[in-house]
């Protein structure tokens, strides 16, 4: 089984129950391509909610909002600073096109190899 396969069914794994998948996957992001990723948080008294995930990939942001039990997830290309293409995609299909836009970035070097055994082993 490939990394890309690997990781796309780890991460589909996760996403049977939606808030434990979203605050997964932000701890597995920013643990692994913390440089990457950005995460934004809520909550004033008790534990605070990832309301927002977002991942650079070459020109491609993979952007994920998580809102009471439901995520809005998208795809925006940049190039100098201009988007070109911004898409909304089901749930399925972000995890598809994250995890593949991952694995090419980890190939890039020992780094991002290492980085990308990290997220598979936790």
């Amino acid at each position: 089984m490939s990394d890309f396969d690997l990781l796309a069914s780890s991460l589909r794994a996760d996403a049977t129950d939606l808030r434990a998948f979203v605050e997964a996957l932000a701890t597995k992001l920013e643990g692994a391509f913390g440089e990457r990723t950005h995460v934004e948080r809520s909550g004033f008294l008790g534990p605070k909610r990832v309301r927002r995930i977002a991942v650079r990939l070459g020109d491609d942001e993979f952007s994920l909002r998580h809102e009471d039990e439901h995520v809005d997830c998208g795809r925006r290309t940049v190039v100098r600073g201009i988007a070109l293409k911004n898409e909304e995609l089901p749930l399925d299909a972000w995890i598809e096109e994250l995890s593949r836009g991952l694995v090419d970035a980890a190939s890039e070097t020992e780094r991002g190899r290492a980085a990308l055994q990290r997220m598979l082993e936790s």
